[in-house]
């Protein structure tokens, strides 16, 4: 259902919608707004929130520093300062998004040693396999019984 938002005139989404396309489950829409998370969408005459297009592309950041494993702390941080708007807040959530760069590349690094040495691994059963069956004598055939 778009909702239209009577004092601006806009359309929006509703928190199914939202949900929907962002993949966040309505609890979750409901506990990033109680947390301070995402700030609070319009609503239309009815009270209903309505998920405007600046609120998805806010949620579709948070669902990739999420993913990539930024503490829900540390993005309440950033949209504490986000609604600051000075530029002592961007010169910090810049330096929030760096920490989290510098984390990322170095669990990649770590995975990356995980994933070399699951490849050796591979490698020498490959290896184990393909000597077998060059050393295993050829195989009979089966024997069909004849039709009596």
């Amino acid at each position: 259902m778009v909702v239209t938002n009577v004092a601006s005139g806009q359309h929006g989404l509703s928190i199914a919608e939202a949900s929907a396309r962002s993949g966040l489950s309505i609890d979750t829409l409901r506990y990033y707004e109680r947390i301070g998370l995402i700030d609070a969408p319009t609503r239309d005459s009815a009270g209903r929130r309505s998920y405007q297009e600046q609120d998805m592309d806010w949620l579709a950041f948070l669902l990739k520093m999420r993913t990539t494993g930024m503490p829900i702390k540390a993005l309440r941080e950033y949209a504490e300062l986000k609604r600051a708007t000075t530029e002592a807040s961007a010169v910090r959530r810049k330096q929030i998004l760096l920490e989290h760069r510098r984390d990322i590349r170095a669990r990649m690094d770590e995975l990356t040693s995980c994933l070399d040495v699951l490849e050796y691994k591979i490698s020498n059963y490959e290896m184990v396999e393909r000597s077998l069956a060059a050393t295993s004598p050829p195989q009979e055939p089966l024997m069909e019984e004849k039709p009596a």
